[in-house]
């Protein structure tokens, strides 16, 4: 059994999220472990008014009706996870920064979902992304991050650049979904130069072990101008990374990326990096 986070902030929750964990559910069953936290990084905030250091600014105006609105969700969450036969647990006491919080329960979890979307989205755009990506980069499990509309895949793409952190991703992945087994899988290499594909005998032999049906491919122009296109032609489709790597690639997964493809179009990311 899986030990699953679901992310909700005090304001949202996202049904998407939770369609994605039931869907996990149904192949094998998992621990769902809703985290619900506060609409304001209040932590964030009393320092940044103490006059300490703290890194970016996480302040926004408290919204009304905060307590009413988590008890709602958490009630919310309850329910769907009775409905779907679903083992759960809740975490509500935070008293830390919240992504500090977030880090030290991935410690402790096999994978966290959140969703791109409504997470911290009454904070406003800019202070979201700093959020998904700081979490991103902490995370101490792989991070699965949910657009708007939640499709079951019908394919994979997988980014690979030769790189530990690439293949650590693609690893991570295949311990974690089983079920994708059968399904289509787009192994997808980048590079300018005249390059093959690095250690192509041996991600080959590694990914078939665990997906019946896989196609590698290189593609030669721009990482971020192939890769959406490579999205946009498979359809309901799911993005592996290896994000936050030190190698070249790993620098198209900046947060300008991963939010140009999720909001842009609406596909599933999965990022693990060690």
């Amino acid at each position: 059994m899986k030990k699953i986070l679901l992310a909700f902030d005090g304001q949202h929750f996202s049904t998407e999220v939770f369609e994605f964990v039931k869907q996990m559910n149904k192949h094998q069953p998992v621990m769902a472990t809703g985290i619900f936290l506060p609409s304001i990084d209040y932590i964030e905030l009393l320092y940044s008014f103490g006059g300490i250091p703290a890194g970016p600014m996480y302040i926004t105006e408290a919204a009304k009706g905060d307590d009413k609105i988590l008890q709602k969700n958490i009630a919310r969450f309850k329910h769907l996870c009775v409905e779907n036969n679903i083992k759960h647990n809740i975490h509500t006491d935070f008293s830390n920064h919240v992504v500090t919080q977030i880090k030290e329960e991935t410690r402790f979890a096999d994978l966290l979902v959140l969703s791109s979307i409504s997470f911290y989205e009454n904070l406003g755009e800019d202070t979201q992304e700093d959020y998904i990506n700081n979490v991103m980069h902490k995370a101490e499990c792989p991070v699965v991050l949910i657009p708007a509309e939640y499709k079951t895949p019908e394919s994979i793409i997988m980014a690979y650049d030769g790189s530990e952190q690439s293949v650590f991703a693609i690893k991570q992945f295949a311990y974690l979904f089983p079920e994708f087994k059968k399904i289509q899988v787009l192994l997808v290499y980048f590079d300018k130069s005249k390059k093959e594909v690095p250690d192509r005998a041996g991600i080959e032999e590694l990914v078939s072990l665990y997906f019946e049906h896989l196609t590698i491919s290189k593609l030669k122009i721009s990482p971020q101008k192939d890769l959406e296109q490579w999205i946009i032609d498979n359809g309901d489709t799911m993005l592996v990374a290896g994000a936050y790597g030190r190698s070249l690639f790993s620098e198209t997964f900046k947060k300008s990326f991963i939010t140009e493809v999720i909001r842009d179009h609406k596909v599933p990311v999965f990022v693990a990096h060690k």
